[in-house]
């Protein structure tokens, strides 16, 4: 396929895939805004606590099946056909795993209400392995004009269901509420709109076959969702629900921004890898693009972000959500390692390279871990803050590290990549906090750094015209570039 073609669905794709993250972002920042004056800290805590085993279900059902579809060039009837039939089996098997074990997870948290509400929850798994195959082929043809079309419908549907059950003081009920149709919807719309229907067939040949590759990709997502979620299990236990409410509240509030940026990209990226994986320049060029493009926009927002968090939240939340500040601020620093190291490792498992992948995560997240756990143990919750620090920037090098070895983007040409952007962005963020000489109303204060931190990066950007600006440029479509029209 040729790099004009490719060029051309990488714009597409990521014209769309922008479109459906920003609207769905737009909603669920009304959502936060709206529900946290409805619900409370303990109301989200408790959907936090069950993060882990919901997850780590999840993970077993798609067992890297999904990625799989996508990177194999030509899968057939028989290879869809057996994967659908696996996932629903695992789905029903975790389902009654999560069942039985309802009871127990909830006394070890001490919290009854748990074992009703899990029971509830976790079908969603069921419903999300009845479309994961439809899901594979939009993505794999590259279909993101529908895939946006659904999850902006979806997220205004289970909006308005969630607030109206929320003001009727149904409490954590109606977030269980809104995840069940976030997976309803999707999945009939998919169902009837795509058209594919499993064959009464399953091929152990096919299974192995996709299996050799989705196996590390299961495991490197197994030990990537524990890593992860493994933290509300030792804030909740360790702590209380209410402070995993706040801690799960920032973490909500940073990943809407940072996944805001880096899904619209990495979204379109892997099936863009899977396509070019055997021109290791041309794969080398797509990744650099996409960094200098992910860097330009993550390390201005995320830092501008970390400096306006307390206005930020007392205008959106109210004070009653202050203590997430804090968490919030520290996250956003954690967002730019995690915005960038999305488009090395979905290249590395592109290429097939999928056993060195696993080795490695393997490796950064028992680090990661205990790194967090040390923390959290000898100092508290500023102490697992600073672990979750250290874990992220260390997979982040871990990560360009791969890249350079098997692909060819050295490591020390991509840090050099991203130095402007990155000392520019901090002497901004440096200007606007020096700019306030006087102690302020915290919303006039917030404003005045917003203006200014604007002022000195756009300015460099449009003096300077760096790389990474004008790869930025390149992804917003002819017909929105007015400074064109009006030069013209």
């Amino acid at each position: 396929m040729g790099g004009k073609s490719l060029k051309q669905k990488a714009t597409a794709g990521m014209v769309w895939t922008a479109l459906s993250k920003y609207s769905t972002t737009a909603i669920a920042f009304v959502s936060g805004i709206i529900l946290a004056r409805l619900l409370t800290p303990h109301d989200y805590g408790c959907i936090g606590l069950l993060g882990i085993f919901m997850s780590l279900a999840s993970t077993f059902i798609g067992a890297g099946f999904g990625t799989a579809l996508i990177q194999k060039k030509t899968p057939t009837q028989t290879d869809y056909s057996t994967i659908f039939f696996w996932n629903m089996g695992m789905a029903v098997v975790m389902y009654v795993i999560l069942f039985f074990s309802a009871p127990a997870i909830a006394a070890f948290y001490r919290i009854p209400l748990l074992c009703p509400v899990l029971r509830v929850q976790a079908f969603v798994l069921i419903i999300n392995a009845f479309n994961l195959v439809q899901r594979s082929q939009l993505r794999k043809q590259l279909k993101f004009s529908v895939l946006s079309k659904v999850s902006i419908a979806t997220s205004f549907l289970s909006l308005a269901v969630t607030i109206i059950m929320a003001y009727r003081g149904f409490g954590v009920w109606s977030l269980v509420t809104q995840n069940l149709l976030a997976a309803a919807i999707p999945a009939l719309v998919f169902w009837f709109y795509v058209g594919w229907r499993p064959l009464l067939i399953f091929s152990w040949k096919s299974f192995r076959e996709l299996f050799s590759f989705g196996a590390y990709i299961l495991l490197s997502n197994i030990v990537n969702t524990f890593g992860t979620e493994i933290q509300g299990l030792m804030i909740g236990k360790l702590f209380n629900a209410s402070t995993l409410g706040y801690y799960s509240k920032a973490a909500g509030a940073e990943q809407m921004a940072s996944y805001s940026i880096s899904g619209v990209i990495t979204s379109v990226s892997f099936p863009l890898y899977a396509e070019a994986q055997d021109d290791k320049v041309m794969l080398g060029n797509i990744i650099r693009r996409l960094t200098m493009t992910i860097s330009y926009i993550t390390f201005p927002f995320m830092l501008l972000l970390l400096t306006l968090g307390k206005p930020l939240f007392v205008l959106l939340y109210s004070e009653r959500w202050l203590p997430s500040v804090i968490y919030f601020q520290v996250l956003c620093l954690v967002g730019i390692s995690s915005c960038l190291q999305a488009v090395n490792t979905q290249s590395i498992a592109a290429i097939g390279k999928s056993k060195q992948m696993f080795s490695w995560i393997l490796v950064k997240r028992v680090l990661g871990v205990c790194a967090m756990i040390i923390g959290l143990v000898l100092y508290g919750m500023k102490g697992f803050l600073v672990g979750v620090v250290f874990y992220n920037y260390f997979c982040y090098f871990v990560n360009i590290g791969l890249v350079s070895k098997y692909i060819g983007y050295k490591w020390n040409d991509q840090l050099k990549d991203l130095m402007p952007v990155a000392l520019v962005s901090l002497v901004a963020l440096a200007v606007c906090n020096v700019s306030v000489l006087f102690h302020l109303n915290m919303f006039v204060e917030g404003a005045i750094k917003l203006v200014v931190f604007l002022l000195v990066y756009m300015g460099w950007s449009l003096v300077f015209k760096p790389e990474a600006y004008t790869y930025t440029l390149t992804l917003i479509p002819e017909r929105f570039k007015f400074w064109k029209r009006n030069i013209e």
